[in-house]
């Protein structure tokens, strides 16, 4: 599982003319099944997004081709965390870092 952050690193007007492309990448990873949960950071510009389902390198190839990441918007982190422990309802993500 990852934590992904993009933080704004430029000017927050660009993003506007790149947010229905970012949004458009955004649903394709949930529409995949590998974006769990996805939100504006509070308190500073950017977003955050949860990935489920893929490798370090997966992620990257992923994250390389948001439109916010290609154009210079935001600059990313990914952190990458191994669960072991979870409220029932969230028991697959176990089950998948064995």
């Amino acid at each position: 599982m990852f934590i992904v952050l993009l933080k704004i690193s430029g000017s927050k007007e660009r993003a506007a003319e790149y947010m229905a492309r970012h949004k458009a990448w955004l649903q394709q990873g949930f529409d995949e099944g590998v974006f769990l949960a996805s939100g504006n950071l509070m308190g500073q510009p950017g977003g955050g997004i949860v990935v489920h389902g893929l490798s370090d390198a997966e992620v990257q190839q992923r994250v390389s081709q948001d439109p916010f990441v290609i154009h210079g918007i935001v600059t990313v982190q990914v952190i990458g965390i191994t669960p072991s422990k979870v409220d029932p309802r969230l028991a697959f993500l176990l089950e998948s870092a064995a």
